[in-house]
């Protein structure tokens, strides 16, 4: 065993004092001295609404199979609405203003993520674990910024979307083939995956395996090729959904299941054709169709199932366990780091939800929690209230107003109560300015802790608003 993994025992023993009264009333789960395994597997433009056991007609009995068998979240956030950041914040913990990667990147861009912002990877690569990467990278294409410059010892996949130019598929640092043929992409990417599980099951692992779809130009194998009721978007998020019961097949099959941590996300919300549920917004908004995602996490033996509990909607039979907790993508880094044993980095805005997970708490506190888009922040979050502050003047999807592209402050702050309002209809504000004053002075208090991009960014986008409303004292200044 390495020295500086830890047991799942001991792992529950060093979280806080809540968590060690919520355990004296709750099962714990059952101990390893064998250092756990991690498979991240992250959707490219998935929807909050696209899955089953997410309310969708469509069927995606692999994923639902997660769900029942593990706990399922109804308010997980990506860590940003577009490509790049949301991966950023997922692989480094940190929201991407703070690791170099405020907007989407290209193939020729020379910018990616920050040396100085250790991956999930080079977390877990002193802690003695294997590492490989499947799949889109997408936060810097230069040679300093791929994966094998990350902590990954193997990369497969290709360096950003699909739909980017010149395509390529690269193995390791050799491009195999240009342009990737799409078709065959999922399943080479799941028998890459499924490959490495087989290869690696002796020792301890951590597998990114991050699929290109259902992002568009849309594609599917022939096995799945026509094959669902919802066209071409249906095909390509079943075949996803068979990719993973793939996965977690070759973990049953090489006898490490019981002791592999898995979890399914989206980058963000969905594009032209995905399903957001009965959320506002899609994928460019920082309202919740654009940010909200599914969320599942499955670990046999740690993560209780609690099967029959909360059916979960459009699926036949029952659901696992339903956690109604805010999370985060951002939490992924802390939350392995943790159970791994590994040492933590100095600066992150994910926080460890391992005691969610394992059922020992409902909840665990957290800051305001704020939604960029590039380097402005627009809306702030914290318990049931969104804040919108600021908001675009135009979306990709519509003509460029003649002024230009700005972010612009609303007229007056919109607050939202999630829990009963997830759709954001019904601007709550004028009935709790006292919510909405304490959020912004979490957000004033929170903001100097960024790059100076940010509150630039910020000052300017206040410098607009019309004198006598309600945003508070501004502009800040960096500390």
């Amino acid at each position: 065993m390495n020295k500086t993994a830890v047991s799942r025992r001991a792992f529950l023993k060093a979280g806080s004092g809540t968590l060690a009264a919520a355990s004296a009333t709750r099962a714990e789960p059952s101990p390893s001295s064998a250092p756990p395994n991690f498979v991240v597997i992250c959707c490219d433009d998935l929807g909050y609404g696209d899955l089953q056991c997410y309310g969708s007609s469509l069927p995606t009995p692999h994923l639902n199979r997660m769900a029942r068998e593990g706990v399922r979240f109804t308010r997980c956030y990506a860590g940003n609405n577009v490509c790049s950041p949301s991966r950023a914040a997922l692989l480094t913990g940190c929201y991407a203003t703070r690791v170099g990667v405020p907007a989407v990147l290209w193939p020729t861009d020379t910018m990616g993520l920050s040396a100085s912002s250790p991956t999930i990877a080079e977390v877990l690569k002193p802690a003695g674990y294997t590492t490989m990467c499947v799949g889109k990278w997408h936060v810097g294409s230069a040679a300093q910024f791929m994966p094998r410059t990350r902590g990954f010892d193997h990369y497969y996949g290709i360096p950003y979307s699909s739909d980017m130019s010149p395509s390529i598929l690269i193995d390791d640092g050799n491009v195999i083939e240009t342009p990737a043929d799409l078709s065959t992409l999922t399943a080479r990417y799941t028998q890459q995956s499924v490959n490495f599980i087989a290869t690696n099951a002796s020792r301890p692992f951590f597998l990114y395996l991050a699929y290109n779809t259902p992002h568009l130009p849309l594609a599917a194998s022939p096995a799945y090729l026509g094959k669902s009721p919802l066209g071409l978007y249906g095909d390509a998020v079943q075949e996803i959904d068979g990719s993973v019961g793939q996965v977690l097949q070759a973990l049953k099959d090489n006898g490490i299941d019981g002791n592999t941590l898995v979890i399914f996300t989206s980058d963000h919300g969905p594009w032209f054709q995905g399903n957001a549920g009965i959320l506002r917004g899609r994928k460019w908004s920082t309202y919740e169709g654009g940010v909200r995602v599914p969320f599942i996490a499955r670990f046999p033996g740690w993560i209780p199932s609690e099967a029959g509990r909360n059916a979960f909607p459009g699926a036949s039979g029952t659901g696992g366990r339903v956690s109604t907790a805010v999370a985060s993508g951002m939490d992924i880094l802390p939350t392995i780091a943790r159970m791994a044993g590994a040492a933590l980095p100095s600066t992150l805005d994910g926080i460890d939800i391992g005691p969610i997970l394992t059922g020992a708490v409902d909840s665990v506190a957290r800051d305001v929690m704020l939604h960029f888009r590039n380097w402005d922040m627009q809306c702030a979050m914290y318990g049931p209230w969104k804040l919108h502050i600021s908001r675009d003047n135009n979306f990709p999807w519509g003509p460029m107003p003649a002024v230009g592209g700005w972010n612009l402050p609303l007229p007056a702050p919109e607050l939202y109560n999630l829990e009963r309002d997830p759709s954001e209809s019904c601007d709550v504000a004028p009935a709790h300015p006292d919510v909405v004053a304490d959020i912004l002075a979490r957000v004033q208090n929170k903001l100097p802790t960024f790059p100076g991009e940010v509150m630039n960014a910020w000052n300017m986008t206040m410098s607009m608003k019309v004198e006598g409303t309600a945003v508070g004292a501004l502009p800040i200044k960096a500390t």
